[in-house]
């Protein structure tokens, strides 16, 4: 129209377009803004007397712009130009063969591509920049350095404006909009997020952002797998079969640099290798396809990626639920696959799985955790499983399906993750600490102070004996509470968790001082005596009476009598025996009876 082509003309305008933009301005896409910016411009047209301008049509439904995907907008704007038998101006494709194919005049208009000159923004980048961070009144500040010694500062003494800003982000919209080496990744009402080269580029605007801002990435280092320490075995280990890979570290630490110089390896290996990206920054081969979300949902490009088949695929970030699950859909899928996840310890990448998936899955998925520190490998974790009992238990009958976190250079057991209570607990071996209370230790007198508390009005205290022995010490009034009828509440509590454990009281656990290390020897004898009567517990040495059972089964519930006297009710235990805790009413009324020698039997109910 400017050219004066056109001079005179009538341009017709369908409501329906002036619907589309206007709802593209409202929810923020700079297209919107850009198609009203452009009606504006015909406007002025129209005032100089250059052209003449008329709003023809209706507006789309509701109903046909549910059906927009499917052409009927489309197609009412094709009618409008058949109805004033108007030359069809257009920039689609589609549209135009469409119109053509109807007998219309149509002028196709070829968007222009236009080559990707400097931006403005790249003035503040050096060799060692590795972000710019330019905000509406603050002085442009950079992360600048090599990597693992980044330092954020100043690279200007004016504060900026927003005018400035605006003009920067007009060009990076633009250029992202308009060049084949760079596109909108994301747009949104507050945010945009253009790929321009090898600059990710994210604009905020009010009221989203508190100011305008724009924050510029850019890779300060392009590396090969040759760069890292231990090469040769990661390079072995990688094309021995494929892996299911967590790349961890803290932000910054180079994670996103070794999986790309990981999905290069591959490549140059013969593998098959794709990506997974929101945004799209890594810097790879144009032989690997780099993919982002497919309608809004990584699950859907997951979907599409099974259909390509590829060897490898290069998770780049796995932080949400979502990431996760798809991540773990693909590995079981038979996918190798490389995550990159934020951790500050190579054992919490484990950790953010827990929960997600089936604990058991875990080495199925995950079977190598590399952690990057200073843009360098620190650590490598090879991860198994293993049926065993677990670090810091003792008994057989406690054995479990045990994840075992290895050191991969030294094949050294670093951590255990398994269940204990239906929680998982992982804990440290030797060389990260050795088994402490934060550990296997901690949890278990947790785990025995909540279950007893139910039963108690007062103080719980808990003393580990052993791996599974323990002595809870409560008030005297609460002893009979936690022993339970017949013992039943307390026997309870040890098979759910797996320990022997005894009930005594607290104010004699605080007990101090010689008279009561005399009292304490005194009934030490007496107790040895009794010992010989009626034997020790088969599992250590816990202040319990033992009574063997031979005629009755595990678990069945049977009486016991005192020369045919009803004493109490009890159920029968693993090993075969019935367990009656000292302390209890029910042990003082069976010390009376043995020491008047009357027959303790055993009877079914």
């Amino acid at each position: 129209m400017e050219s004066g082509e056109y001079a005179g003309a009538t341009v017709y305008v369908p409501e329906a377009v002036v619907g589309e933009i206007e709802a593209q301005a409202n929810n923020g896409r700079e297209i919107g803004w850009d198609g009203l910016s452009e009606l504006q411009r015909l406007a002025d047209l129209a005032d100089e007397g250059e052209i003449d301008i008329e709003y023809v049509g209706e507006r789309a439904t509701e109903a046909e712009i549910g059906r927009a995907a499917a052409g009927a907008i489309d197609a009412i704007i094709r009618d409008i130009a058949s109805e004033h038998d108007a030359t069809f101006v257009t920039s689609d494709i589609v549209q135009a063969e469409v119109a053509q194919a109807k007998g219309l005049d149509v002028e196709y208009l070829e968007p222009e591509n236009r080559e990707v000159e400097a931006l403005a923004i790249e003035d503040y980048f050096d060799e060692q920049t590795m972000s710019v961070h330019l905000k509406d009144g603050v002085v442009p500040m950079a992360k600048r350095g090599e990597i693992g010694n980044i330092t954020y500062q100043e690279i200007g003494g004016t504060p900026l404006d927003a005018e400035t800003l605006k003009e920067y982000a007009s060009e990076i919209r633009d250029t992202a909009k308009r060049s084949d080496d760079a596109f909108i990744e994301l747009s949104e009402e507050g945010m945009t997020i253009a790929q321009v080269r090898d600059i990710r580029i994210a604009i905020a605007t009010p009221p989203f952002s508190d100011g305008f801002e724009i924050t510029a990435v850019r890779p300060i280092v392009k590396t090969t797998m040759a760069d890292y320490e231990h090469e040769e075995d990661l390079k072995e280990r990688l094309l021995e079969r494929d892996r299911g890979v967590l790349i961890a570290g803290a932000p910054g630490a180079g994670k996103s640099t070794f999986a790309q110089a990981v999905a290069e390896f591959l490549d140059d290996n013969g593998y098959v290798v794709k990506t997974m990206e929101k945004p799209r920054d890594l810097q790879v081969e144009e032989e690997i396809t780099q993919y982002t979300e497919l309608g809004g949902s990584m699950e859907k490009t997951a979907d599409s990626l099974l259909m390509v088949r590829p060897d490898y695929t290069i998770y780049d970030e796995v932080r949400k639920t979502d990431d996760f699950e798809v991540f773990s859909d693909m590995r079981l899928a038979g996918v190798g696959m490389v995550g990159v996840v934020h951790a500050t310890r190579p054992i919490d990448a484990l950790q953010r799985l827990v929960g997600r998936v089936e604990l058991g899955m875990i080495p199925q998925i995950v079977d190598t955790v590399v952690f990057i520190e200073a843009g360098d490998v620190d650590t490598v974790y090879d991860v198994t499983t293993e049926v065993k009992v677990p670090e810091g238990l003792m008994e057989e009958d406690l054995a479990r399906p045990v994840i075992q976190v290895r050191d991969f250079e030294t094949k050294t057991p670093a951590y255990e993750i398994y269940t204990f209570n239906r929680q998982v607990v992982t804990v440290p071996l030797e060389g990260e600490g050795g088994p402490s209370e934060s550990g296997v230790d901690k949890l278990a007198k947790n785990e025995i102070e909540r279950e007893v508390r139910s039963a108690t009005r007062g103080p719980v205290e808990v003393e580990l004996r052993s791996g599974n022995q323990a002595v809870v010490y409560v008030t005297e009034d609460d002893i009979s509470h936690v022993i339970g009828k017949g013992g039943g509440r307390i026997q309870d509590i040890e098979n759910r968790l797996g320990l022997t454990i005894d009930a005594g009281r607290r104010r004699q656990a605080r007990a101090r001082g010689r008279a009561g290390r005399g009292r304490k020897r005194g009934r030490e004898r007496d107790e040895r005596r009794r010992d010989g009567r009626r034997g020790r517990h088969a599992r250590g040495h816990l202040p319990a009476y033992v009574i063997p059972v031979t005629e009755a089964s595990p678990g069945e519930t049977v009486e016991v009598r005192a020369d045919g006297e009803y004493l109490c009710t009890a159920t029968v235990g693993r090993g075969g025996e019935i367990q009656i805790s000292r302390g209890s009413a029910i042990a003082e009324e069976l010390e009376r009876a043995i020491d008047r020698e009357l027959l303790i039997t055993v009877v079914r109910e």
